[in-house]
């Protein structure tokens, strides 16, 4: 597994950070924190503006 960010690209807030298989896995984990199944479930109005979802490479 891999740690990811996303981020809102208008403002660069931090939506969500955590470990995931892929983006996809990613993002869909971060829709099921917020009370949705999955990130296609996501109001058009919190998708707007642009998601910008980041694999972090951390060094140890």
């Amino acid at each position: 597994m891999s740690i990811f960010q996303i981020k809102k690209k208008t403002s660069g807030a931090i939506l969500w950070t955590g470990s995931a298989e892929s983006e996809k896995t990613a993002l869909d984990a971060m829709a099921r924190e917020a009370g949705y199944p999955d990130f296609a479930s996501l109001p058009t109005q919190l998708r707007a503006g642009g998601i910008k979802t980041s694999k972090l490479d951390l060094i140890s």
